[in-house]
């Protein structure tokens, strides 16, 4: 393995991680724990297999870990779905390119990280299948609701609200 093929796959692990995190530190944070973590474990990766998918792949567990490590420290789950009705729909804005990121991260984790994987990275089911760990039947379930869900927050007009409570992103 030469540092080369490694480096070349930084900008789309960053372009992911972004997307998955939707905040610019975390995904940094999160490419470098990647990168860390696949240099401690290259007697894992065999030469000759697709070193996108592997990275991916052990990006994909750590966002996991990561993910399951704050529900436990938050003590509690909220489902998105059930508080729906609390959360305010973002402003209307000339800048689509935010209100798509807003809406990405309103839809539930697996299916944005499968959406992202097949969208952005043009990865094929069976890749985004084995990196993250499910059948290619459930990557393409999980991939149609992604897409219905994002083209109705897309399309939904902002709800009014008697009261906005700002919500704070904790780490």
């Amino acid at each position: 393995m030469h540092t080369g093929e490694l480096e070349a796959q930084i900008p789309q692990l960053r372009r992911y991680a972004r997307a998955l995190t939707g905040d610019r530190w975390a995904a940094d944070d999160l490419v470098q724990d990647t990168l860390e973590r696949a240099c401690g474990r290259w007697n894992l990766w065999r030469a000759g297999t697709d070193l996108r998918a592997w990275l991916f792949t052990v990006m994909h567990n750590l966002f996991v870990d990561g993910a399951r490590r704050a529900v436990r420290q938050a003590g509690q789950r909220v489902d998105l779905e059930d508080a729906e009705a609390e959360l305010v729909a973002p402003a209307p804005s000339n800048d689509q390119l935010l209100d798509l990121q807003r809406c990405l991260m309103r839809l539930p984790e697996e299916q944005r990280e499968v959406l992202l994987l097949v969208t952005l990275e043009d990865l094929a089911y069976q890749d985004v299948a084995r990196i993250t760990g499910t059948p290619i039947g459930t990557v393409m379930s999980r991939l149609s609701r992604a897409r219905s869900r994002l083209r109705d927050l897309m399309e939904a007009t902002p709800r009014p609200s008697a009261a906005v409570v700002p919500l704070k992103r904790m780490k």
